[in-house]
């Protein structure tokens, strides 16, 4: 009989505390070689396959689809064949199990936990950190950790592109796999429009909205839970109405009357009275956060606690704009107006050391909503962009969040952020602010409003601007310069 080894979740490289399963890519019982694909993982950032570390039987999975699993713990078990290729001994497969060395944020390398900033408009799951330094190497002369988390690890810090994998005879990326569970697709019964018949992220969706290839639903009667017997009571919400056309009439009036009776809330005497507990009359079912949102959660905590949250509020008058302004671009347009004249905004601030770095660049993170959750991808060097330049690169940002495709790198190092929430409703808000950025422009849906002019008065249309800053890293009077210099700006022509 080979050796056993217990196989830990890594840590998949973004200083997460735990990942997802998407989906495994064998079972119990199933051998499996040296970096083959065992099982697709969901993080904050993107759905990862993680390859086996050897060759050998699998003797015990970590749980199923859906679980959730503390970086570290036990995600599999095999027993080593001794006859198939293993990795030497000793050879360093990149993984990691501990938390990453902590480093200011003001430092060259900032501290590369994962970070979420959340605003109506969307929010950015990213790391407070920087690109490493050009020089990667150590004052031994030995190429630094590239962060592999699974596998043999890189020779170089190129990025790898995902390729489809298939499984069951069907061809697909890890996210669209992720896509398809969550919408209940059967990938089986989806005809792959991408090259080989790979299925892509547009025809899950189209079969999602089609009802085509619904997947099996769990079974409509689970059995009872080991240990429940006849004897043991269950609580029960409320007895089971009977099929229409049964009982006291089967329509849906009558059905309704009954769900009324069984819902009513007072007393014989006009009284309120509680008939159940209320862990018996609560609606819904728990739902575990996973992926984006758990992540967000826990940096929104993080960030409540840390920073010092100030905001002001102004309406930009846009009268004189002409025909054809786009108003997100004018918007960066006019954040990075405001940033060259009061630099004290475009900047990072760690709280632990009191330590402020002001960026000559202005890296502009876009806050981009999903039904997974929020996002803020990075507009890198807004400043240097012209409209249709800034126009280009959101769209290619938002196209990236939306398939999933975004590379990690995209999602980190902003210097400030733009929330243009206005675009579903709201007029003013209080977006938050995550370290080390010390500040956040939200913009609010656009109005007419009655302006006092010479002689009488116009109706001028509008747009909410909302400035909440981190008042450590910079005072009110600078934070009044900014909006005020972005106001100007927003209120030229073109």
């Amino acid at each position: 009989m080979g050796d056993k080894k217990v196989f830990q979740l890594p840590d998949l490289g973004e200083g997460l505390p735990d990942a997802t399963i998407v989906e495994w890519y064998v079972k119990e019982g199933d051998t499996i070689r040296l970096d083959d694909n065992l099982v697709s993982m969901e993080t904050a950032k993107a759905v990862v396959d993680v390859p086996s570390p050897v060759s050998g039987k699998v003797l015990r999975l970590a749980g199923g689809a859906g679980d959730v699993i503390v970086t570290g713990a036990m995600l599999a078990e095999f027993e080593i064949d001794p006859s198939q290729p293993q990795r030497a001994e000793g050879q360093d497969t990149g993984h990691h199990h501990g938390a990453p060395a902590a480093r200011g944020v003001g430092a060259e390398d900032p501290a590369s936990d994962a970070r979420v900033v959340a605003s109506s408009d969307g929010g950015a799951i990213r790391d407070d950190g920087v690109p490493p330094p050009e020089d990667k190497s150590e004052p031994g002369g030995e190429r630094a950790d590239s962060g592999t988390v699974v596998g043999a690890m890189q020779a170089s810090d190129a990025v790898l592109s995902e390729g489809a994998v298939s499984v069951g005879g069907v061809k697909a990326m890890p996210a669209v796999r992720a896509m398809a569970r969550k919408l209940q697709v059967d990938l089986s019964r989806v005809r792959g429009s991408g090259p080989d018949g790979v299925v892509t992220m547009a025809d899950v969706k189209q079969a999602a909205a089609g009802g085509s290839a619904a997947a099996a639903g769990p079974h409509p009667n689970p059995p009872p839970p080991a240990g429940e017997g006849a004897g043991q009571a269950r609580p029960q919400a409320s007895p089971p109405l009977p099929p229409a056309g049964e009982g006291r009439g089967g329509g849906p009036a009558a059905a309704a009357q009954r769900e009324a009776a069984e819902r009513t809330a007072m007393s014989a005497s006009g009284r309120p009275m509680r008939t159940r507990p209320p862990s018996v009359s609560a609606s819904g079912q728990p739902e575990q956060l996973k992926g984006v949102r758990r992540n967000m959660a826990r940096v929104m905590a993080d960030a409540h606690a840390k920073v010092v949250p100030t905001t002001l509020v102004d309406d930009a008058d846009i009268h004189a704009w002409q025909p054809g302004n786009d108003v997100t671009v004018r918007l960066v347009r006019a954040i990075c107006a405001a940033a060259r004249a009061v630099p004290a905004l475009n900047a990072w601030f760690d709280g632990d050391r009191l330590v402020r770095t002001l960026h000559p660049h202005v890296d502009i993170g876009i806050a981009v909503d999903t039904d997974d959750g929020l996002f803020v991808p990075a507009l890198r060097n807004a400043d240097l962009l012209d409209a249709e330049g800034v126009r280009g690169g959101i769209n290619r940002l938002r196209g990236q969040v939306a398939d999933r495709s975004i590379p990690a790198s995209e999602l980190s190092g902003y210097t400030i952020s733009l929330s243009n929430f206005g675009m579903f409703a709201g007029r003013y808000a209080t977006p938050v602010v995550v370290p080390p950025c010390v500040a956040i422009v939200g913009a609010g849906r656009g109005r007419h409003q009655i302006t006092p002019v010479i002689g009488g008065f116009e109706s001028h249309r509008v747009i909410p601007l909302s400035l909440t800053f981190d008042h450590r890293a910079c005072t009110g009077g600078e934070a009044a310069r900014f909006l005020k210099a972005m106001l100007d700006d927003l209120a030229l022509p073109g």
